[in-house]
Formats: C-alpha cells, structure tokens, sequence
C-alpha cells in the first residue's frame, strides 16, 4: 500500500500494473473499501493498465491532515478529494470507475471536469450526483424501506449504533445489498478494519444527514455544490453497470438516467450480481474499462 498527501487528506491507497499505463481510478463505496477491486485491477493490470484504488476520506488508512478540517461526507467534498488526488499523482487523464459513494465522486469530475476524465465507469445509480434540493420529496414505500439506514444515521441512536456496532451493521448491510453474493470469512476480514477509521462515524452521519439538507456543508466546497445542483450532464464515454439483485439500488426497467449522459453511452444488467458490483462481477467491470478504451 501507498499514501500521498492530497488536499486535505493522507491519502492511502493500492496500485498494480504497470506505471506507464493507462491510468485507472477504482473508487469505492459505504460500507466498503479498496479491496473491493483486487480482482478487476489483477485483470486490468494484465491489459497493461495502472490500476489505482484509493480509501475514501473516513476509511482504511486515509487520514485528514488537520484535526481542524470539517468531517464532511458530502458529495462535492468527496469530487474535491478525487480531483486532488489526481493532480497529486501527476494523473492529467484517467478513466474513472465506481460505485455508490466512490461512482459518486468518480460522477462529479465527469460532470464538472470532463477533461480529466478519458472514460466512466458508473455501477448502480448510473448518473450518481445527487439532487439535494428534491431530496425530501417521498418515494413510494418499498424505496423508503429499503433507505432505513439512512434514516437510522439521523439520530442520535444511529450515531450510537454505528460507533458500538458499525461491523455488524456493516456486515448486515453487504448481506442485504447483495443477497445472492457469498462472501467468505477472509474476505469480509479484509474489509472490516477498514471501518475502525477514527473518522469513519462522522464522515458517514455527515454524509446521509446533507444529502437530504438536514445538516449544513463544509463551506470551503460551497462553490462545487451550486454547481451540482444544477444537474449538469456527463459528456465523456460512459458505461452503467447495474446488478440485477441490487438490494438497496434495483435497476429500473427505464433507463431515467440516461437523459444525463452525452456521447457514448451503454447500460448493462449484470445477472446474480448485487451491490458491490466490482468485488461480486470483476469481469464484467474490468471488461467494461475495455469497451470504454474501444468506444473512443
């Protein structure tokens, strides 16, 4: 493992395959970490790509630089950390792949600095920038039952449980997401430590509590928020993967995202897949980056 200083975090990360590669950026997602892509850059790797797996701030080993710094989980904060890591690692261009909090940030510089970005790769919710100005409209209630976590991390009993009990609500959570995923013993150790970050509960509450605007940003990303909201459109090359066993995030026989996308674009339908799209398919995801390379 290797860490850089970027922005305001020690960033701690993976990287394998060659390092004059095509750069590619493997962001994870809660309650996850950088393992979840040790096959799919072991495939990629063997193509000739440089695979790079950051922790997300409030996972692993990655730490905040300043015990001043807001523990913001924030979208535009975790586009901000992504931009910065990049340019800490003289990464100019880079496809970009990832799912839920990780497709989140990997979305955003899509959007916002598409320069950056040769090709995405975006597992379940496809266009993953969220619409913070709509987001205390109701779903239907099958929606709402599946977001109880999200509820639970409003409250000061949820601030309880994760501190107390945050690798069994962690380990109950891969369980639900991806129902038919049968994650053995030694993979569920490789993850699990990666929760006792000393960050890890505040990052979180911050990050379910604004996305539905119950709770102020760090201002100092207050620039990259507006800009959000405006739901820009994503114009480089792009594939949505989506596991059909989805237990959070069920694909939708309507595509309702692909009204953000321009250029290339392809969704696919994964079979026996859940959540964790990369560690449960990593063929299909390293195959993916792939197609991506060819869409150009």
């Amino acid at each position: 493992m290797k860490s850089i200083t970027a922005g305001c975090l020690e960033v701690y990360y993976h990287e394998v395959g060659p390092i004059a590669g095509d750069p590619v950026i493997l962001l994870h997602g809660f309650p996850y970490d950088a393992h979840a892509y040790d096959a799919v850059s072991a495939r990629l790797a063997k193509q000739g790509y440089r695979c790079i797996a950051p922790y997300l701030r409030g996972y692993g080993q990655t730490r905040f630089l300043s015990a001043d710094t807001m523990r913001s989980g924030q979208q535009a904060a975790l586009g901000a950390d992504l931009l910065a890591f990049m340019d800490a690692l003289s990464v100019k261009t880079a496809f970009l792949g990832g799912y839920d909090w990780g497709g989140r940030a990997a979305c955003i510089i899509a959007a916002l600095w598409p320069e950056r970005v040769r090709g995405l790769v975006s597992c379940g919710r496809g266009y993953n920038i969220q619409d913070i100005a709509r987001a205390k409209e109701p779903a239907p209630a099958v929606e709402e039952a599946r977001y109880w976590y999200m509820y639970y991390f409003h409250t000061e009993r949820g601030r309880a449980g994760l501190t107390l009990n945050r690798r069994d609500i962690c380990k109950h959570i891969w369980s639900i997401w991806s129902p038919t995923w049968r994650f053995d013993d030694a993979t569920w150790a490789a993850t699990a430590p990666s929760f006792d970050n000393p960050d890890f509960v505040e990052v979180v509450l911050h990050s379910y509590r604004h996305r539905f605007g119950s709770i102020a940003g760090d201002p100092a990303y207050e620039d990259i928020e507006t800009r959000l909201a405006e739901q820009p459109s994503i114009g480089v090359p792009s594939i949505v993967l989506q596991g059909r066993d989805d237990g959070v995030d069920p694909p939708r026989e309507e595509d309702s995202d692909r009204q953000h996308f321009g250029g290339f674009y392809e969704r696919q339908i994964i079979d026996g897949t859940g959540h964790n799209l990369p560690q449960e398919a990593p063929d299909a995801f390293a195959a993916a980056v792939l197609r991506l390379r060819d869409a150009r």
